[in-house]
C-alpha cells in the first residue's frame, strides 16, 4: 500500500494537480524527513495535503486527531473517492465496526485514520495504538489545545500523553487561526520545540469582506441571497431565537433556508448539516455552533447579520467561504446597538481575567467594524501579518469610491463633547448629547445644559459612532476599556482643537436607524424590496461556459446521490469550471484537469466526457485543454465519444439538428420545463439554443414562454430604463422576483419583436 515515486508524481496520480500551493512541498519535506512540523496556513489553502501526501509514503498508519465526526467523514469520503484507503473511528460507529476498522488497520490495511481527540481518553484504543505501525501523527485544528484560542477544548490536552507514547513518531499540527501567543501555547503543549514553523499568510484573496449597516439589512440580505442563489450560504445570527425566526422569514420569501443551533435535537441537527453538505438546503441560519466539521469548498456567502465576539473567530467563520479558492462573499451587518448583547455575556463571566480578555477582543472586533481603512490589511495585522499594499482591492472601503467632505466642524462638536461630560462616558452618550435626546439619564447628569447639546442635527447617531470610529483611527480620540468603555481626547485631538487644524474624512454611509431595531427577530422591515449590493468580488480565474457549468454540476449531482456522498467528493466547482472552459473530449484531456487524478479517471471520466462531448458537438466547442487545442479527437473510447471528427458531419453542420430538435419542442408548445427533460439539458441551456436562433434570424413563437402579462409588463419596463445590451442592471431595478431565464425569454421575444418579426 506504500505509494513509490516523487511527491510531485503522487499529488498527480492520486490528488489530480499538477503543482504545490504555497509551503506545501516545504512542509511535506520536513514531515518526510521525519522532523516535527506546526503548519499554520489560512482554511482552503491545503493544510490536509501536507500530511495525506507523506502517509501515502510512509510504510504505516498515519494517525490525524480531527475535532468533529461530520469533518472526519467528509475527508474520508474524499480520500476513498482518489482511491486512497482511509477510515475513521467515533461515537457514531458501533462498538464491532470499530473492531472491524481497528483489525484493518492492524493488518496494514488502513493508511489514514481518524479520530476524535476523546477517544484518547479510552484505554482499550490506547492499547490498540500500541499495536499500530504509527507513521505519522496528525492534529488538525490544532489551536483547540490552548485555552488562550477562541475554541479551547479540553480533550485536546490528551494528546500530550500521546507524544509521550510514541516519541519516534514525527508529529504534524495544523490550524488556520492563531495568534502569536496561541501559536507559543500550541508548541508548549505538544513539545514542538525541535520542530519547524511554517506560517503562511492569512490572506484569502479569494474573499471580499464588507461591512454594511444593520439598518435596513433584510432588504440587502435578500438581494445578496438571489445573487448567490442556488449558492451555499452560511447566515450566523446571536441566539437561538433570531436564527429560527430569519430562517421563517425567508422560506416566507420563498428561499429554503434552515436553522442550526445548539438548541436543536441532535438529530436535527446532523439531517440539518447533512442536507447542507449534499445541496438539498442551499442556505444555513445558524449561531456559531455550526461550521467547524464542515469541508464544504464551494460556501459562495457568509452573512454575520450579528457582531461576532472576536476577530478569531469571524475570520474563521469567513474562512468556510470559498475554500476551493474561487470568489466568494462576507458580509458582516454592523450596528453598534449589538455589542450590548456581547456586553451582557461578557458580565457574567466570573473570571476578571477571562472579562479582561473577551472585552479586547470585542473592542477589536468593533473597531474592525468601524474602520475607515482597508479591512483586510487590520485582519492580517492582527495575526502578525504585516500588510504593505494601500489599497487590497477586496474589501468594500477599498473598493469604494468613498465620498470625503470637510469634517473640520463635526470633529470639534465630537471633541467638545467628549471634553464637556468629562471624558467618562462611552460613544453611545456623547451621540445621545449631541443629537438632543430626551433620555432620563441625560437629563439626571445636567447634560441637556451643555453647550455642545443638541447641536448636531445633519447626523445621525449610527453616522455620529462612524465618525467617532473614524477619530479614533486618526488617533484623535482614545478609547479606554473597562466594564463600561469611555472616550477621551487624546494630545492630538487636544493640539486639533487648540490650533484650529482642517479635517478631511470619507461621509458616513449609516442611517440614523442605529440597527437596534433591524435585528433578526424584528419583523416589522421585512416586507421592503431588496436593494443594494454588496461590494465587488475579485474576479473569476477561469473564464468558463455557464450553460455547459450547470450541465456538469447536474451530472455530478446525480452521481453522488447514487453514491452517497457530497457532491464535491465527485470534484469541486473548480474542476467543474476547468471542465466548462476546456472541454475536455477523451480521457488524456480529462485527465490534464485539475482534480482530476488516476482514481476519478477511471470511475467518473466516462460520464462526465459523455455530457462534454455531446455539449461541445451540438455548439461547436473544439477541445481546448493543452493536449487536445488545435487536433482532431483520438479513437473511440469506452465514454462513446465520436471516433473523429472526419468520419462524422462537422460541428457547424451538426449544430442545426440540436437546435431543430429543441424548435420541435418549442412549436409543440411545450413548457420550458418539459423542453428541457426532453432534451436531458438544463434549462438555461434551451434558452441559449432561442437565444442564438433568433440570432441568426430565426421568427420563434415564444408567447407560451413568457411569464403573465402584469409581470411581463414590468420587465418591458426595466428594459426600457436599462436597456437590453445587460440583464444584471435589469435584474437590479426589479428586485429578486424575477429570474433571469424569465429575463432572458423576455429579452429574446422583446428583441424579435423590435426587429419586427
Amino acid at each position: 500500500m506504500v505509494s513509490t515515486g516523487a511527491p510531485l508524481d503522487i499529488l498527480k496520480s492520486h490528488f489530480g494537480y499538477d503543482s504545490f500551493r504555497p509551503l506545501q512541498e516545504e512542509i511535506i519535506g520536513n514531515v518526510l524527513a521525519g522532523r516535527d512540523s506546526l503548519a499554520l496556513m489560512p482554511t482552503g489553502g491545503g493544510k490536509s495535503l501536507c500530511y495525506q501526501l507523506p502517509a501515502l509514503i510512509f510504510p504505516g498508519t498515519t494517525l490525524v486527531i480531527s475535532p468533529l465526526i461530520a469533518l472526519m467523514k467528509d475527508q474520508v469520503d474524499g480520500l476513498n473517492a482518489n482511491g486512497i484507503a482511509a477510515r475513521f473511528i467515533n461515537s457514531s460507529l458501533p462498538p464491532a465496526e470499530i473492531e472491524q476498522i481497528q483489525g484493518q488497520a492492524l493488518r496494514g490495511l488502513v493508511k489514514i485514520l481518524y479520530v476524535a481527540p476523546e477517544r484518547l481518553a479510552v484505554a482499550s484504543f490506547r492499547r490498540f495504538l500500541q499495536n499500530l505501525d504509527l507513521s505519522l501523527i496528525a492534529i488538525d485544528e490544532a489551536h483547540c489545545i490552548s485555552e488562550w484560542g477562541h475554541e479551547f477544548r479540553p480533550d485536546y490536552r490528551n494528546l500530550r500523553q500521546l507524544r509521550r507514547d510514541f516519541p519516534a513518531s514525527p508529529v504534524i499540527a495544523l490550524t488556520a487561526t492563531a495568534t502569536e501567543r496561541v501559536r507559543d501555547d500550541i508548541i508548549g503543549q505538544l513539545d514542538l520545540h525541535r520542530g519547524q514553523v511554517f506560517l503562511s499568510s492569512f490572506n484569502r484573496a479569494n474573499l471580499s469582506y464588507s461591512v454594511q449597516p444593520k439598518g435596513g439589512s433584510w432588504g440587502l440580505l435578500l438581494s445578496l441571497l438571489q445573487k448567490n442563489r442556488n449558492q451555499s450560504t452560511i447566515i450566523y445570527c446571536f441566539s437561538r431565537r433570531e436564527t429560527e425566526e430569519l430562517a421563517e422569514d425567508l422560506n416566507a420569501r420563498g428561499l429554503t433556508a434552515r436553522p442550526y443551533h445548539a438548541g436543536l435535537e441532535p438529530e436535527a441537527r446532523r439531517r440539518t448539516q447533512e442536507d447542507f453538505i449534499r445541496d438539498r438546503v442551499p442556505i444555513i441560519v445558524a449561531t456559531i455552533a455550526f461550521g467547524m466539521g464542515i469541508d464544504k469548498p464551494d460556501i459562495r456567502l457568509v452573512v454575520h447579520y450579528s457582531l461576532p465576539k472576536s476577530l478569531e473567530g469571524y475570520y474563521q467563520e469567513t474562512g468556510r467561504a470559498g475554500r476551493d479558492g474561487l470568489p466568494s462573499e462576507c458580509v458582516l451587518f454592523y450596528a453598534y446597538a449589538d455589542k450590548a448583547k456581547q456586553d451582557y455575556f461578557i458580565n457574567q463571566m466570573e473570571d476578571a481575567a477571562e472579562q479582561r480578555n473577551a472585552r479586547q477582543k470585542l473592542a477589536q472586533m468593533v473597531e474592525f467594524a468601524q474602520l475607515p481603512t482597508c479591512r483586510r490589511r487590520f485582519v492580517l495585522e492582527y495575526f502578525g501579518e504585516r500588510w504593505p499594499a494601500e489599497n487590497c482591492g477586496g474589501c468594500d472601503v477599498c473598493l469604494a469610491d468613498a465620498e470625503e467632505f470637510d469634517a473640520t466642524e463635526i470633529a470639534q462638536k465630537i471633541l467638545s463633547a467628549v471634553i464637556r461630560t468629562g471624558q467618562r462616558f462611552g460613544a453611545a452618550h456623547i451621540t445621545q448629547v449631541l443629537t438632543g435626546s430626551r433620555e432620563k439619564r441625560i437629563r439626571e447628569l445636567g447634560h441637556d445644559q451643555l453647550s455642545v447639546y443638541g447641536i448636531v442635527k445633519d447626523f445621525g447617531r449610527a453616522e455620529l459612532r462612524e465618525l467617532i470610529g473614524q477619530l479614533q483611527a486618526r488617533g484623535l480620540l482614545a478609547r479606554n476599556e473597562g466594564e463600561f468603555p469611555t472616550l477621551a481626547v487624546t494630545n492630538g485631538g487636544q493640539q486639533f482643537l487648540q490650533q484650529r487644524q482642517s479635517l478631511t474624512l470619507p461621509r458616513p454611509s449609516r442611517d440614523d436607524a442605529g440597527g437596534d431595531r433591524n435585528g433578526p427577530g424584528d419583523r416589522a422591515n421585512r416586507n421592503g424590496s431588496a436593494s443594494g449590493s454588496a461590494s465587488s468580488s475579485p474576479s473569476v480565474p477561469v473564464e468558463y461556459d455557464a450553460a455547459m457549468f450547470e450541465e456538469l454540476r447536474a451530472l455530478r449531482k446525480r452521481l453522488a446521490d447514487a453514491r452517497d456522498v457530497p457532491a464535491f467528493v465527485i470534484f469541486g466547482d473548480v474542476s467543474l469550471r476547468h471542465m466548462a472552459a476546456a472541454f475536455p473530449q477523451s480521457p488524456d484531456s480529462f485527465a490534464r484537469i485539475p482534480g482530476v487524478g488516476a482514481a476519478k479517471l477511471e470511475q467518473y471520466g466516462p460520464q462526465f466526457l459523455e455530457v462534454i462531448c455531446r455539449y461541445a458537438e451540438a455548439n461547436g466547442r473544439p477541445d481546448q485543454t493543452a493536449a487536445g487545442s488545435g487536433r482532431e479527437r483520438p479513437e473511440r473510447s469506452r465514454t462513446g465519444a465520436p471516433d473523429d471528427y472526419g468520419e462524422r458531419e462537422r460541428p457547424e453542420r451538426r449544430r442545426g439538428t440540436t437546435y431543430d430538435r429543441t424548435r420541435e419542442l418549442l412549436e409543440q408548445k411545450l413548457p420550458l420545463s418539459q423542453m428541457a427533460r426532453q432534451r436531458n439539458l438544463v434549462e438555461a441551456t434551451i434558452i441559449g439554443h432561442l437565444e442564438r436562433m433568433t440570432a441568426q434570424g430565426v421568427a420563434l413563437d415564444l408567447a407560451h414562454l413568457l411569464p403573465p402579462p402584469e409581470r411581463f409588463d414590468k420587465i418591458k419596463a426595466a428594459f426600457d430604463t436599462c436597456g437590453d445590451d445587460f440583464l444584471n442592471p435589469v435584474w437590479e431595478l426589479l428586485g429578486e422576483l424575477f429570474t433571469y431565464d424569465e429575463l432572458r425569454l423576455a429579452r429574446i421575444y422583446l428583441r424579435q419583436e423590435e426587429r419586427g418579426e
